[in-house]
C-alpha cells in the first residue's frame, strides 16, 4: 500500500477506488482538524473532494456516526452513488 505524510502524519491509502486518490489535493484539504482520527475518507462528487474523520471500533473517541465499522452504510447513504472514494488509515 501507498504511505503519505501530511501535517506530520503517515497514512497508509488503503483503498484507492476509481483513481479518487491525489496527494496535492489531500495535502490542501487536510487540516489539523483531521489529526485525532484513525481514518480519513474522501470523496468525490461534482468534482469536489469532501473528507470525513472515523476512529477505530475500539477507540473511546468514538460515534456510531464516526465509527468505522459504519464506513460502508456511510458511503452507501451519504456519498454520490457510486462516487470515486479514497480511505486513508492513520498509521502508528
Amino acid at each position: 500500500m501507498k504511505k503519505i505524510e501530511v501535517n506530520g502524519i503517515t497514512y497508509e491509502v488503503e483503498k484507492d477506488y476509481k483513481n479518487a486518490f491525489d496527494i496535492e489535493t489531500v495535502q490542501s484539504k487536510l487540516t489539523e482538524h483531521f489529526c485525532d482520527y484513525d481514518y480519513i475518507l474522501g470523496d468525490i462528487a461534482y468534482n469536489k473532494l469532501r473528507l470525513k474523520g472515523f476512529y477505530n471500533t475500539n477507540s473511546s473517541k468514538k460515534e456510531k456516526w464516526n465509527d468505522i465499522a459504519y464506513l460502508e452504510e456511510y458511503i452507501k447513504n451519504y456519498c454520490a452513488y457510486d462516487c470515486a472514494y479514497f480511505l486513508l488509515k492513520k498509521m502508528k
